[in-house]
C-alpha cells in the first residue's frame, strides 16, 4: 500500500465514503449528508493540515489528515476514514500507522487523535494501531471548549503531551 499526498480529484470519493448522516458526523463533525466534495477540497485550504490518501495498486482506500501544531511541537491524526469496501481489513490501522510514521519522521514526538466516543470501531483500530487514552484529567481539560467529550489518545512512545492541536 502507498500512503501519499492528498490530490483534489479525490475529494468526490473521499466525501462519498460515509454511508449515512451519523457516520458523517462521526468522522468529521459535520451534519451534512451526503457530504459535499468541496467541503473536503476545502479542508485543504489550511496551512496546518496535510492530508493523504492510502492506495493498494492504485485504488483509493482511506484518508486522513495531520494536523500541524509547530508552536507546540506537535501533530493530531483526523478526519480518519476508510472506503466502505476496504472496512474491517486492516486497512485502517495501516493508514494511521503511516500517518503517525510521517509525524515521527516529520520530527514531532508528541502525536495525538480525538475519536468520537460512541466510535467504538475505531478506538480499536486506533489502539491496533498504537494509540492509548491519555489522562482522564487532561482528556476532561482538553474536552472544555470541545462539542463533545472526545477520547483523547497519544501515540505510544510519543513525548509526554501538553497541549492538542486544536487546528482544523
Amino acid at each position: 500500500m502507498d500512503l501519499l499526498p492528498f490530490a483534489a480529484e479525490h475529494a468526490t470519493t473521499v466525501a462519498g465514503w460515509p454511508a449515512s448522516p451519523r457516520e458523517v458526523a462521526m468522522w468529521c463533525g459535520r451534519h451534512e449528508f451526503p457530504l459535499p466534495a468541496r467541503v473536503v477540497a476545502d479542508w485543504q485550504q489550511g496551512e496546518d493540515v496535510r492530508s493523504h490518501m492510502l492506495f493498494a495498486q492504485g485504488d483509493p482506500l482511506g484518508y486522513g489528515e495531520l494536523w500541524v501544531d509547530t508552536e507546540e511541537g506537535e501533530i493530531e491524526l483526523a478526519r480518519i476514514i476508510v472506503a466502505p469496501g476496504a472496512r474491517c481489513r486492516g486497512v485502517g490501522r495501516e493508514l494511521v500507522r503511516g500517518l503517525a510514521a510521517l509525524a515521527r519522521d516529520a520530527g514531532y514526538a508528541n502525536v495525538f487523535m480525538r475519536v468520537h466516543p460512541d466510535n467504538d470501531r475505531a478506538l480499536r483500530c486506533y489502539r491496533g494501531a498504537g494509540f492509548l487514552p491519555v489522562d482522564a484529567h487532561l482528556a476532561a481539560e482538553w474536552n472544555v471548549s470541545q462539542p463533545v467529550d472526545y477520547v483523547w489518545l497519544r501515540h505510544i512512545g510519543s513525548g509526554e503531551p501538553d497541549h492538542p492541536s486544536q487546528a482544523g
